[in-house]
């Protein structure tokens, strides 16, 4: 039989530990993201998978707030964040200190998103856009790489937090 472990067998770090290791060469993007659940949702899933900070840009909202704690489970805690107005000035300043700005989208010319392990080992911003209108074109013009999660149903796209699950982990397992 293969027991389930209890929250307390999982022996997770505490808030203080995790706040001094040693990041992921991960830093993520929120752009415009409408709904408090996904950016709560994104806080959680940058916890889990241990990156340097998050950007929230634009409209994007900022904890505290209910509905962000609702699906972040106190993250918003121990990731570290910051709100920037302005995205394109986010975008110049982290490429002026040698980060490899991704935006997550579909777009004529992509990387595969299974291809990032091919790509130099290197910290990457990884953008993500509004639920509707998705990553903003000047965004995607001064990105290093443009990264796509394949597909295979009848659908465009996957929802912003399920995108950032699958694009965080696939950079994060790089760095292990």
């Amino acid at each position: 039989m293969n027991k389930k472990l209890k929250l307390w067998e999982l022996n997770r770090v505490s808030e203080a530990v995790f706040k001094e290791q040693v990041k992921f060469p991960i830093v993520v993007i929120l752009n415009d993201i409408r709904s408090l659940t996904n950016v709560g949702a994104f806080f959680r899933t940058s916890d889990a998978f241990n990156v340097q900070k998050i950007y929230l840009c634009g409209i994007t909202a900022t904890p505290p707030h209910r509905e962000i704690q609702k699906t972040a489970l106190g993250a918003t805690e121990t990731v570290s964040w910051e709100y920037r107005e302005n995205i394109m000035e986010l975008v110049n300043e982290l490429k002026s200190n040698g980060v490899k700005v991704c935006s997550i989208e579909q777009t004529e010319e992509t990387t595969m998103l299974q291809d990032v392990h091919k790509l130099p080992n290197k910290t990457y911003a990884l953008v993500f856009g509004n639920e509707v209108n998705g990553v903003d074109q000047n965004v995607i013009d001064a990105s290093a790489h443009i990264i796509e999660i394949p597909q295979f149903g009848t659908k465009h796209s996957l929802n912003v937090s399920v995108c950032a699950g699958i694009a965080i982990w696939e950079f994060a397992k790089n760095s292990l």
